[in-house]
């Protein structure tokens, strides 16, 4: 199975059932930290994801995808999260 993705649902509504369930800490920013307020959505960490498939049914507005299952219009957000992950200090 691909990787995990988060995808373009998520702007705006940055909810974070999906950080509760995640057993290996890879969905950022969570609400304590201090990038939440301006990052406009959640992101996975490539990197960091086992690929286990919590977050998917967790997320309300059905913004999480894997690299089979993302719609085509949305297929750059796999390098949107990957890149915030880059770019972080």
């Amino acid at each position: 199975m691909g990787m995990y993705i988060i995808a373009e649902p998520c702007i705006g509504t940055k909810d974070t059932a999906c950080v509760d369930v995640c057993p290996v800490d890879c969905i950022h920013p969570r609400k304590d930290e201090k990038e939440f307020e301006t990052a406009e959505m959640l992101y996975i960490d490539p990197d960091v994801c086992i690929q286990c498939g919590n977050c998917e049914p967790a997320c309300p507005v059905t913004a999480i995808f894997t690299e089979e299952t993302i719609p085509e219009k949305w297929k750059h957000y796999l390098q949107v999260n990957a890149d915030w992950y880059k770019n972080r200090t």
